[in-house]
C-alpha cells in the first residue's frame, strides 16, 4: 500500500504514499541561495524512491530566519541555483516541493534581534532569541505578499509543489495560538481572528501558482503547551481549509517550547517501537481526518512498514510523512518497497546530554533547551555529511555534535554579515 500512487484535488499525481518532511538544511551560501551541497543532499533522498521531497524552511523575508544557512526566495536572484536544485530531484525520480516560512520570535539573535511576531512575547531559551515586536498592520500586508511571492516563485523556478508552514511555533503557527497571539485586532482574540492570516496567505498563494499547483499546508494537531493552539481549534481551522483549496494537509504537533517530535523515552524503560513510536501524532490525526476533505500526511514517529502500512488501511492518513530517519538511511523507501527492510533504527533514546538533571526533563529550562539543540546538531551533522557526499557518522556523541552545531551556526552567520 505505501507503493501506491495518490492523485490530489489539483490533478497532480505522486508516486507512492513515502515522503521526506521538512528538516531545516543549513546548507546555503552567504547570499542566501541554494549550492551544490544541496543538489548532492537531494540527488541522495531522491534516489532513496519518496514520492516527494519537501525542502526545509525556505524563507520568505531574508531579514528573519529560521538559522543562518537557510535559503531565502524573495525575488529572482537565486532562481537558477533553485532550478538547478529541483533538475537534480526531477532525475532522480522524486518531486521537490517548497516549504515556506517565516520564523516569527522564533528568528535567533544570529539573524536578527529584534524578531517580528504576533505580539511581544519573547521567547526564553537559553538567551537565544531576541525580544520580538508586534507586527502592524502593515507588516502583515507584507507577509501575506511575501508568501505569494515566494510561491509564485518556487513554482516559476519548477519545483513541483509548496508548502505553507503553519506549525511548530513557527510565524503562523505563532497567530493561531492565544498564547503567543495577545492581539486586539482583527488578527487575534477569536480563534476566527487569529486564522485569518493564514486563510488569507493560502488565499494569495493560490491565487499567484493557479488552480493545477499543489498546495499543502503543514499545521500543528496541538500545540502541546497550556494556553497554546489545541485539537478541537485544529479540527475547526481544517474545516476552514477545507474550503481554501488546499491538496494536502500535514498534521504534526509542538513548538520550540514543546519538542514532541525530540522526546526520548525515561531511561531504563521496557518499549516497543510499533506501541511506543509509531506516529505519535496519529491519534490526534484521526480527529482531524474525520473532517478534512483534502488528503492527509501524518508526520512523526513511524518507523515500522506494518505501522504505515496499518495507518494507511485504517484511513487514518493518506500519506506518511519521515524526516530523520532519511538522515542514517537515506534510501530506506526503495527498500521497503522491496521487501528489504522492514523496521528503521530509533536512535533518539541516546542523544541525550546525559540524565536526571543534565537530561532532556530536566527542571532547569535551559538544559532541556540544550539537550533539544544537540539531539538537533546531531542530525544536522548528518545532513551536512550527506550534503558533502560522505556517510552518515552515526557514532557521533551529542556533546560533539552540540559544539559543532553552535560553532557551524555562528561561522554561517558571521559569512552571511560579511558578505
Amino acid at each position: 500500500m505505501i507503493e501506491e500512487p495518490l492523485t490530489l484535488p489539483c490533478g497532480h499525481t505522486v508516486a507512492n504514499r513515502i515522503c521526506k518532511a521538512a528538516m531545516t538544511e543549513g546548507l546555503a551560501d552567504a547570499h542566501d541561495r541554494a549550492t551544490a551541497a544541496h543538489r548532492r543532499l537531494y540527488s541522495t533522498w531522491a534516489r532513496g524512491g519518496a514520492a516527494i521531497l519537501l525542502s526545509g524552511n525556505l524563507m520568505i523575508d531574508r531579514r528573519y530566519l529560521e538559522r543562518s544557512g537557510n535559503v531565502v526566495l524573495e525575488d529572482d536572484s537565486g532562481l537558477a541555483q533553485l532550478r538547478a536544485w529541483a533538475q537534480t530531484v526531477r532525475e532522480g525520480g522524486s518531486q521537490l516541493w517548497a516549504q515556506i516560512s517565516h520564523p516569527g520570535r522564533q528568528c535567533p539573535r544570529l539573524a536578527n534581534l529584534t524578531p517580528l511576531a504576533p505580539s511581544e512575547i519573547q521567547l526564553d531559551m537559553a538567551g537565544n532569541f531576541g525580544k520580538p515586536r508586534a507586527a502592524t498592520e502593515a507588516d502583515i500586508q507584507d507577509i501575506i505578499g511575501r508568501y505569494a511571492q515566494t510561491a509564485a516563485l518556487v513554482k516559476e523556478a519548477g519545483l513541483d509543489g509548496v508548502q505553507v508552514h503553519s506549525a511548530h511555533g513557527y510565524l503562523l503557527s505563532q497567530f493561531l495560538s492565544p498564547r503567543t497571539n495577545r492581539r486586539q485586532d482583527r488578527w487575534g482574540g477569536s480563534l476566527a481572528n487569529r486564522a485569518r492570516l493564514l486563510l488569507e496567505v493560502i488565499r494569495a498563494v493560490r491565487a499567484r501558482v493557479g488552480p493545477a499547483y499543489p498546495i499543502s499546508v503543514k499545521l500543528n494537531s496541538s500545540d502541546f503547551v497550556k494556553g497554546g493552539f489545541t485539537l478541537d481549534e485544529s479540527i475547526q481551522v481544517v474545516q476552514w481549509l477545507n474550503d481554501a483549496g488546499i491538496d494536502l494537509l500535514e498534521v504534526s504537533g509542538g513548538t520550540y517550547e514543546q519538542l514532541e517530535f525530540f522526546k526520548p523515552q525515561p531511561a531504563g524503560e521496557i518499549r516497543d517501537s510499533t506501541r511506543e513510536r509509531e506516529a505519535m501524532f496519529l491519534e490526534y490525526a484521526k480527529s482531524i481526518k474525520a473532517v478534512a476533505r483534502m488528503p492527509v500526511m501524518v508526520t512523526g514517529g513511524f518507523r515500522t512498514r506494518a505501522g504505515m502500512e496499518a495507518a494507511l488501511a485504517g484511513g487514518h492518513t493518506d500519506m506518511i510523512g519521515l524526516a530523520r530517519p532519511f538522515c542514517l538511511d537515506p534510501d530506506f523507501p526503495v527498500r521497503m518497497f522491496s521487501g528489504q527492510l522492514d523496521r528503521l533504527p530509533v536512535p533518539e533514546d541516546r542523544l541525550v546530554l546525559g540524565r536526571g538533571f543534565w537530561g532532556p526533563n530536566s527542571p532547569a529550562s535551559a538544559l532541556r533547551a540544550l539537550n533539544n539543540q544537540a539531539q538537533a546538531g546531531w542530525y544536522y551533522h548528518q545532513i551536512e555529511r550527506l550534503g558533502a557526499g560522505l556517510p552518515p557518522e552515526p557514532g557521533l556523541s551529542p556533546l560533539r555534535a552540540l559544539v559543532a552545531h553552535f560553532v557551524n551556526d555562528f561561522g554561517r552567520a558571521l559569512r552571511r554579515k560579511l558578505a
